[in-house]
């Protein structure tokens, strides 16, 4: 499911910049709008937890696969503003319930100990398939010239077979803990919701802005953002493994730190680059430090009772999405007047997280849920 979503989601992305600028002749502003759009489903996330009175995670997790292949599949069709709002929207509600159960099923099926490694694992599996979609693409869309229609619905149609495969190959595994089938939200969690709060306002800047500065302001080419993400997805396919493993091993507080530091002085370089090879590299920086957002996750993993792990994960990507929601629209319209402070705005954010960060215990559990103690 991980390789099928990441090869889907990654066709999506990498010719969505192209697509909306020749085709529907978008402005800052109306990627703003889409982007926002986009994120609306995951900002209803929580209500996950009430589908779940009538389908098991395992099913409902496949059937949000599916609905994500089919908003891809039709998005080429529609190359106009209303239609790309609306094939973005049937995407990215199949999107937004398959990461909320996948985060969920995979908190309560690993043990504690292995999870990080797991999770480095999975985005291996996840960047083989991203480089399918990447390689595919830069063929069809560089040497073929292949109409962007037919390539959402190639790869799109591709995904949904999978689908069904996977719907009749593989059995329903048991739940290992039974889950609260409401919503919740607690005190001890605190900590996790505000790190979670910030990822989500900062991701915008990356997802919606980088990618677009590339092909605005230094008129990249589809087979060269392909390319961009090709060298993130390497690197995702060799180190992410090795990214988990380290960060068992120096902990949560300190892979947090490490990132946000980082992204500070990456959000800083992009509000001021003139050069596209520089801002080509930048964008590859940017996208590394992804892998060390596991840490967020194990840090939950460790402080969470088992049995509210399911009803979290919906409260926490519905909390992800409050400032996804309303960032990329706010700051599209920034944009049309100064992308320099939408960057700057950004490094705010990973300032606002390493704060944050340096709050976390050295040894995550319930009851020690700060450095301080019980929360």
């Amino acid at each position: 499911m991980s390789f099928c979503m990441a090869l889907v989601f990654s066709t999506w992305q990498v010719l969505l910049n192209n697509f909306v600028i020749e085709q529907a002749a978008f402005t800052g502003k109306e990627i703003g709008i889409l982007q926002s759009l986009r994120e609306v489903p995951g900002f209803l996330a929580f209500t996950a937890i009430y589908i779940l009175l009538f389908i098991k995670e395992q099913r409902f997790a496949t059937l949000s696969l599916l609905v994500t292949c089919i908003g891809v599949a039709l998005t080429g069709f529609y190359p106009s503003v209303i239609g790309l709002y609306v094939t973005t929207v049937i995407m990215s509600i199949g999107f937004h319930y398959y990461e909320t159960l996948n985060q969920s099923l995979t908190l309560q099926w690993l043990a504690k100990d292995k999870t990080a490694e797991f999770m480095g694992r999975a985005l291996s599996v996840k960047a083989v398939g991203a480089l399918c979609a990447y390689g595919v693409i830069w063929a069809l869309m560089e040497y073929f010239q292949w109409p962007y229609a037919h390539a959402y619905a190639l790869i799109g149609g591709l995904g949904a077979i999978i689908v069904v495969l996977l719907w009749w190959s593989f059995p329903q595994f048991k739940a290992v803990s039974v889950q609260t089938k409401k919503l919740i939200i607690k005190k001890q969690y605190s900590l996790y919701y505000a790190l979670v709060f910030f990822s989500g306002a900062r991701r915008q800047i990356f997802v919606v802005f980088a990618g677009f500065l590339m092909v605005e302001k230094f008129g990249y080419s589809v087979g060269q953002i392909s390319a961009l993400f090709m060298i993130n997805y390497v690197f995702n396919l060799f180190f992410a493994p090795k990214i988990g493993r380290w960060i068992s091993k120096v902990g949560e507080r300190n892979a947090l730190v490490f990132e946000y530091i980082g992204l500070i002085g990456v959000f800083v370089a992009y509000a001021f680059v003139e050069n596209q090879y520089i801002a080509g590299a930048l964008y590859v920086v940017d996208h590394m430090f992804f892998a060390l957002a596991i840490a967020m996750k194990t840090y939950f993993q460790k402080i969470a009772q088992p049995e509210d792990i399911a009803a979290t994960a919906s409260v926490s990507f519905t909390i992800n999405h409050i400032a996804a929601v309303i960032i990329p629209a706010l700051l599209g319209l920034l944009w049309l007047h100064s992308p320099s402070t939408v960057f700057m705005i950004g490094a705010g954010f990973a300032c606002c997280s390493l704060l944050l960060a340096s709050l976390l215990p050295v040894t995550p559990k319930p009851g020690v849920e700060t450095r301080f103690g019980k929360l």
